[in-house]
């Protein structure tokens, strides 16, 4: 047996968003540190060259030819300085090697017994000035002023990340609010999560899951309704069934067992009518024919199937069962619940109109909306119960055809859910009841479909 591939593993929203954005603070701060110790580094090196220029003018000023303040033995981080004249005669050098007397002027960099130093040379008409410093030494400083620079990003790129952790925590705290309020809710509590304080973003999803909490609270209704409704019904017939099956062990003669096995025969038929239709309302009612896979449709040919479906239940009675000629006429819905609406409508009609009478369907465009019409001869329903009968297990007061009141509830939630509307009135032609259902019209139900 092939294993079951395992489900994709769930990630944090929070976990993703506080590693993409430390993740980026900390790109960030690499990248702003990595530029701003470049800067300096430039920074301190023209700091310095500038030094080295200002000890040189000041040199050339007038300087006394002792060592000045600040100039030392060159192995530090001080100045080297050596002075010729015009001849080339070397008139002060401080304390250091030599550096060579052939500089060249302005800026430059040598190396003296495997010392590097930048140099810079002025030159007057009394004399030239050379000015030295270690460069091993002056680089060192630079990287320190440059790790100083530095320094405040460093500590400021920690602080941000906390900062940035506290407020992304802080953001979805609503949303684990609503995760506890939903954990802690019992099966059977289906009302409205509270949506005080929430983001915008999470808004959308909480008014749509209250939604589907009306839908399924509305649909448990409507269950629990069915069954009791359902329990209510089943238990006159089954009642019925046990005591034909009674009278059948009582029987003593064969004639009398052939009555009572027909009628218990005549039972069961009924009841298994009776759950029939309950199983149809009870997938119609709950929503499955609405859910299942919408097409074009062709009424007429439905309906042709329809009429071939109880035409010989019409001719046992005698009844004129005819389907007047018309057009094509098309609806976006489910073919199979169309053609239980349609047989429901026939069977009733057949039902309830009288022994040799006659019943009518026909298909008409109304503004561009398609129609079925069903017309029957039979006692029709008052005006005062054409709204009551489309409840369930509704039957008209006084009305002796064995039935369970269940074919207009199913013809009105199939209907709906295809977004028809059903009307009862009495027929001109005939005399007893038309029913219309009446469907969208055609742009409205391309819409309907493609929602």
């Amino acid at each position: 047996m092939n294993p079951q591939p395992s489900s994709p593993r769930a990630h944090s929203l929070r976990r993703r968003l506080l590693w993409l954005v430390l993740a980026a603070i900390a790109l960030a701060s690499m990248l702003q540190a990595s530029s701003t110790y470049r800067t300096a580094l430039q920074q301190a090196d023209v700091m310095f060259d500038e030094h080295l220029q200002e000890v040189a003018r000041s040199v050339r000023g007038g300087m006394p030819l002792t060592a000045p303040a600040g100039i030392g033995d060159g192995r530090s981080f001080d100045f080297l300085v050596q002075i010729w004249g015009p001849d080339g005669t070397q008139i002060f050098s401080s304390n250091g090697p030599t550096l060579p007397a052939q500089a060249l002027l302005g800026f430059s960099d040598i190396s003296v017994g495997g010392v590097r130093y930048r140099v810079y040379s002025l030159q007057t008409p009394q004399q030239t000035v050379q000015i030295a410093q270690d460069l091993d030494a002056r680089q060192a400083r630079a990287r320190a002023l440059a790790l100083q620079a530095v320094l405040p990003v460093a500590l400021l790129a920690p602080l941000l990340m906390m900062a940035v952790g506290w407020l992304i925590n802080r953001s979805l705290a609503p949303v684990e609010r609503m995760r506890r309020q939903v954990a802690r809710r019992a099966a059977d509590d289906l009302s409205p999560l509270p949506d005080a304080g929430l983001p915008e973003e999470v808004l959308p999803l909480v008014h749509e899951l209250n939604g589907l909490f009306d839908r399924v609270r509305l649909a448990f209704s409507a269950q629990q309704q069915f069954v009791a409704d359902a329990a209510h019904e089943l238990r006159s017939p089954l009642t019925a069934l046990k005591l034909q099956a009674q009278a059948l062990r009582r029987s003593v003669d064969e004639g009398s067992r052939e009555a009572a096995i027909a009628r218990l025969n005549d039972g069961i038929e009924r009841t298994i009518a009776l759950v029939g239709q309950l199983l149809v309302l009870a997938r119609e009612e709950g929503d499955q024919g609405a859910a299942a896979q919408r097409q074009r449709v062709d009424l007429q040919d439905l309906a042709r199937l329809a009429v071939g479906d109880v035409l010989p239940q019409a001719q046992a009675r005698g009844i004129d069962l005819g389907l007047a000629p018309s057009g094509t006429a098309w609806v976006q819905g489910q073919p199979e619940a169309l053609q239980i609406l349609l047989r429901n409508l026939l069977d009733n009609a057949l039902k309830y109109s009288p022994d040799g009478g006659r019943v009518d369907i026909s298909l008409a465009m109304h503004e561009d909306a398609p129609c079925i019409v069903v017309e029957d001869s039979g006692p029709g329903i008052p005006e005062a119960e054409r709204e009551r009968v489309f409840d369930r297990f509704y039957r008209v007061a006084g009305t002796t055809t064995p039935g369970s009141g269940l074919g207009l509830a199913i013809v009105n939630a199939i209907a709906a859910h295809h977004g028809a509307s059903v009307r009862l009135e009495r027929s001109q032609s005939l005399g007893g009841l038309k029913v219309e259902v009446r469907f969208p019209s055609a742009a409205a139900g391309a819409n309907r479909a493609a929602a």
